[in-house]
């Protein structure tokens, strides 16, 4: 059954006149349609190819053979969530209210408007289309695919986070993630919100490093008209919008003591409180925190308050900075290259082994951000440390060659031309340096005009 924008019918009649009227009518209207005359020939179809189910049935309820309650029963059981619309004489009534009961999706008294029947075909290809929706989503949370794609990575600790957050991400407890800057922990509360129940409700994130202290309780909490000299209007606050959804409580470290303690009472009590309101207003939300600091330990030595420590803490999630998974750069570097070039529309370049040698041998402090960044550069062509080299000999002796040529420039660079301190930088003599930059065609005057 061909595919169409507006959806696809098999209708089951065995009257040929009315069949041929209503697949022309339906087909003008926009469905891709067909048509049988028989209910066994209809079963028949489905089961043979199930790539061509459509998204609606219609059927008569009187005809030879398997009557209309009977194709019913066998479409269920091939396919629970496949709509039904059965198409009734006057004295089928009561046999239609008992298909609906069974789990047919709507029923039309002959003869129907032409107008009614395609409004109802509209209603169940829409249910059809969310069923399936549903459906899919399911399936690649329960697969993993969902997560990785954002969660990437081969190493070991990657596949236990994936499983984790698959785990927790439909369980309400707060989750507290711990990571180095750039590690990717707004991406896995995002992951464990979006893989959710609260999908289709607000993700809220909170900087708490980033609001100023005077401001904050009026941006989280809200504040009534009045509250405050400038407080002209009543404001909703981060907290209260994310009702029904999730908080993510970025660098948590950084909130000073006095609104941890506000915090607290927000988690154990899940109201708020806006400023100039002499109210408690109900919140359901789940909080996330993430920090780069070891709360613990800070906690211990007074510095963050414990009780909001142990409260955030019912489940902790640590990301590996990117030293430590280096197995992973490639994957993830192909993963920004890929998606960057999509978004700039720029052609796709060939990533050479001394690339990603160079890739994997750095030290990334700004882990997978630093990388995405990098990748973002290699894209546009600004790359120093990616950067492809010229010609195309795939020998190794150049590939080699072009390995040394890029991390000698590396060190001119930073040394800003200086022969003296870059050689002193790579561990080698400067007249090997000298040496080595005759051979491979590197002139000191241009590399210092460059940097």
């Amino acid at each position: 059954m061909s595919g169409s924008g507006r959806g696809r019918v098999l209708v089951v009649d065995d009257d040929g006149d009315l069949l041929a009227s209503t697949c022309e009518w339906l087909g003008a209207t926009g469905f891709s349609v067909e048509g049988e005359a028989l209910g066994s020939a209809a079963l028949d179809r489905l089961k043979a190819d199930p790539a061509a189910v459509p998204d609606v049935l219609v059927t008569d309820i009187r005809m030879p053979g398997l009557d209309g309650i009977a194709v019913l029963e066998g479409v269920l059981k091939l396919d629970p969530d496949l709509p039904v619309v059965l198409l009734t004489g006057h004295g089928d009534i009561a046999l239609a209210v008992k298909a609906m009961r069974a789990g047919a999706h709507d029923f039309l008294e002959k003869p129907y408007d032409a107008d009614h029947l395609v409004a109802v075909l509209d209603r169940a290809v829409a249910q059809r289309r969310l069923a399936g929706e549903i459906r899919e989503l399911r399936l690649r949370v329960a697969g993993g695919d969902a997560l990785e794609s954002r969660l990437i990575g081969n190493d070991p600790e990657m596949a236990e986070l994936r499983r984790r957050v698959a785990h927790l991400a439909d369980i309400d407890a707060d989750v507290l993630i711990v990571g180095e800057t750039g590690t990717g922990k707004e991406v896995v509360a995002r992951a464990l919100h979006d893989c959710g129940k609260r999908a289709d409700r607000p993700f809220v994130a909170i900087n708490c490093a980033a609001i100023p202290e005077t401001i904050f309780e009026s941006e989280v909490f809200g504040h009534e008209r009045g509250a405050f000299t400038g407080a002209l209007g009543r404001r909703v606050g981060k907290i209260a919008h994310a009702d029904g959804g999730t908080v993510f409580l970025d660098e948590i470290e950084s909130m000073p003591q006095a609104l941890q303690t506000k915090i607290l009472r927000v988690l154990q009590e899940r109201q708020v409180e806006p400023l100039g309101a002499n109210r408690l207003q109900p919140v359901d939300v789940r909080f996330i925190a993430a920090t780069k600091a070891d709360l613990k330990q800070r906690a211990a030595e007074a510095a963050f308050r414990s009780d909001l420590y142990y409260r955030l803490s019912t489940v902790e999630l640590h990301l590996k900075p990117l030293r430590r998974r280096r197995q992973d750069i490639p994957l993830l570097f192909d993963h920004f290259v890929k998606a960057s070039a999509a978004r700039h529309g720029a052609p796709l370049r060939p990533i050479r082994p001394e690339t990603l040698a160079a890739l994997q041998a750095a030290e990334w402090q700004g882990n997978v951000r630093e990388l995405k960044a990098e990748a973002e550069r290699y894209v546009l062509g600004y790359s120093q440390l990616a950067a492809p080299p010229a010609g195309e000999d795939g020998s190794l002796p150049a590939r080699l060659a072009a390995y040394e040529a890029e991390i000698i420039r590396q060190a001119l660079d930073t040394a800003r031309g200086n022969v003296a301190e870059a050689a002193e930088a790579l561990g080698i003599p400067r007249r090997t340096l000298a040496e080595k930059m005759a051979r491979l065609g590197l002139k000191r005057d241009r590399l210092a005009a460059e940097a």
